[in-house]
């Protein structure tokens, strides 16, 4: 079994009736997380634990939730890794890649993870397209 990372809207996609294509986020994206490990950043599971908040989720969806992390490993940054993200941050801002900005910062977290450990990342937003060093496996 391989492992890959999983940006926060497909990991969430099984708690949420999102379509895309005429199918659900989820079942979009299936193939490419069958038979994988699935890890996440820290930054994704604030982001859904914030998301669920601001949601006002009741006792039972958080209880989904929280049995949909638990099926995940957590990747939590360090040192080298803040070195590797300050090091594509500037890269990024020279070539005029949107990921530098300010407002994606939370997505440079979760390509820099993938591309620290040498994964591919799992995700539905065209702002990890042609990011140097990614594999990206996407739907868009």
């Amino acid at each position: 079994m391989s492992t890959v990372v999983v940006d926060t809207g497909v990991f969430s996609a099984p708690l949420i009736a999102r379509r895309a294509v005429g199918q659900t986020l989820h079942d979009q994206y299936r193939r490419h997380l069958v038979g994988q490990q699935v890890a996440i950043t820290t930054q994704t599971l604030a982001e859904i634990y914030f998301g669920a908040e601001v949601a006002n989720w009741g006792a039972t969806r958080r209880a989904r939730l929280d049995a949909l992390v638990d099926t995940a490993a957590v990747i939590a940054p360090h040192e080298a890794m803040c070195r590797r993200f300050g090091s594509l941050r500037a890269e990024l801002r020279r070539t005029g890649h949107p990921l530098h900005q300010d407002h994606h910062v939370g997505d440079l977290w979760i390509a820099t993870t993938a591309i620290h450990y040498g994964l591919p990342l799992v995700a539905h937003d065209k702002v990890f397209k042609e990011c140097p060093g990614l594999e990206l496996r996407t739907e868009v």
